[in-house]
C-alpha cells in the first residue's frame, strides 16, 4: 500500500527559531516514517518581501542543513530548494489565470502585511497563496502540515483544485488531488518572549522576542532572563490573563518532553526566579544535539550539496509529471 504524501516548507529568511521547530519541523520529524515526505526550502516565497541577494542563497543552504540537523531522515524525506524546480513558477502562472482576484484580496495575511508595506506592496505578496497552492499540488500531496495562520491558504488551494477539476476534469478522472490539513494541536503556535499575545516571528525587529535554534547558551540564558513575565507567584496553563506564563510553560513542556499534567504538578508553586533557570537549562540541552548535527552538516559541504541535488532530481520527476497533466488538461500543445 502506497503511503500518503506530505508537502511542507519554510522560508529561508534568517535563522529558524523555536516557533518554527516546535510548531512545524519537530512534528515533521515525529511523523515522517508514516508518510512519503517532500520538504522544500521555499526561497521563492521569501522574496515577497525584500531580501539581500548576497545572503539569500546562503540562508537556503543553512535552512536545508537545519532540516537535517532537526532529524529529517532521507529514508523518509526528500529535501530540495523550491527555486531549483522551475515547475513551481510555471504552475503558479497557470493557476493565476483561473484564480479570481477577489479570492486573493480576501486573504487575511495579505491584508495585514499590505498595511505594513503600504505603497511598496508587491504583486508577489498578493499572489503568495497561489504559489503555495502550486507547491502543494505539484506533488499531489495528501496532507499539508499547516499552522492556524495558514489554514486559509490551504482552503484557497482546495478551491483551486475544485475549480480545475470541475472545469477541465471529470468526477471519474480529476486532474488534481484535494489535500487535507495536518494540524498539530500542542505547540502549533509558539508565542513571542516579549509579548505572549503575539506569535514568535523571524520578522519581529527584536531578537529578544525569539530563541533561535543556533543561539549559543549565553544568548539563550540572556533571552530567557529578560523575557516578559508577570508578578503572580505560582505558574499555570490556560489563564487568559497570563499569556506569557502559558507560553513559557508550554515551551518547557515541549522541550522537556513532559505532559501538561506533569508540568502543572512540578511548576504550580514555583516563582519565576526558580522556573527561568529550569527553562534555560532545558532549552540549552534540547538544542545542543541540533546545533552539533548542524555544524557537522555545514562542515561537509559536498554532503549537503548531494542531498539537495538528489532531492531536486527526485522532486522534479513528480513535479514535471503533474505540470504536464495540468497543461494537457488546459489544452496546451506538447513540446515538439
Amino acid at each position: 500500500m502506497n503511503r500518503q504524501r506530505v508537502l511542507s516548507g519554510v522560508q529561508p529568511t534568517g535563522n529558524l527559531h523555536l516557533g518554527n521547530y516546535l510548531g512545524a519541523i519537530r512534528n515533521w520529524v515525529e511523523i515522517q516514517d508514516q508518510y512519503d515526505n517532500y520538504f522544500c526550502v521555499v526561497d521563492l516565497h521569501a522574496i515577497t518581501v525584500p531580501q539581500d541577494p548576497k545572503t539569500l542563497a546562503n540562508n537556503s543552504y543553512t535552512l536545508a542543513a537545519l532540516y537535517l540537523a532537526c532529524g529529517l531522515d532521507l529514508n523518509h524525506s526528500t529535501i530540495f530548494i523550491q527555486s531549483h524546480i522551475s515547475a513551481h513558477s510555471e504552475l503558479t502562472w497557470l493557476f493565476n489565470c483561473i484564480t479570481p482576484l477577489n479570492w486573493l484580496e480576501d486573504m487575511i495575511q495579505f491584508k495585514e502585511k499590505a498595511l505594513k508595506q503600504g505603497e511598496n506592496v508587491s504583486v508577489g505578496l498578493l499572489d503568495y497563496p497561489v504559489l503555495m497552492a502550486a507547491d502543494i499540488l505539484l506533488y499531489q500531496a495528501d496532507k499539508v502540515p499547516v499552522g492556524e495562520d495558514q489554514k486559509q491558504h490551504l482552503e484557497l488551494t482546495r478551491d483551486i483544485v475544485n475549480r480545475i477539476n470541475h472545469q477541465f476534469g471529470t468526477p471519474e478522472k480529476p486532474i488534481l488531488k484535494l489535500p487535507e490539513p495536518l494540524i498539530r494541536k500542542e505547540g502549533a503556535r509558539v508565542m513571542s518572549l516579549t509579548d505572549g499575545t503575539k506569535k514568535m516571528s523571524k520578522s519581529d525587529p527584536s531578537d529578544l522576542s525569539r530563541i533561535n535554534l543556533l543561539d549559543p547558551p549565553d544568548e539563550i540564558t540572556k533571552k530567557i532572563k529578560k523575557c516578559k513575565t508577570d508578578p503572580v507567584r505560582g505558574l499555570e496553563f490556560d489563564n487568559p490573563e497570563r499569556p506569557e506564563c502559558n507560553n513559557l510553560l508550554t515551551l518547557y513542556m515541549l522541550l522537556a518532553g513532559k505532559t501538561k499534567q506533569e508540568v502543572t504538578a512540578e511548576c504550580q508553586d514555583m516563582g519565576w526566579g526558580k522556573f527561568k533557570p529550569l527553562l534555560t537549562e532545558t532549552t540549552i540541552n534540547a538544542l545542543k544535539p541540533i546545533q552539533d548535527k548542524y555544524q557537522a552538516v555545514m562542515d561537509d559541504k559536498s554532503y549537503l550539496e548531494s542531498v539537495l541535488r538528489e532531492g531536486r532530481e527526485k522532486a522534479e520527476v513528480v513535479a514535471q509529471e503533474t505540470l504536464a497533466q495540468v497543461k494537457a488538461a488546459l489544452g496546451f500543445s506538447k513540446p515538439l
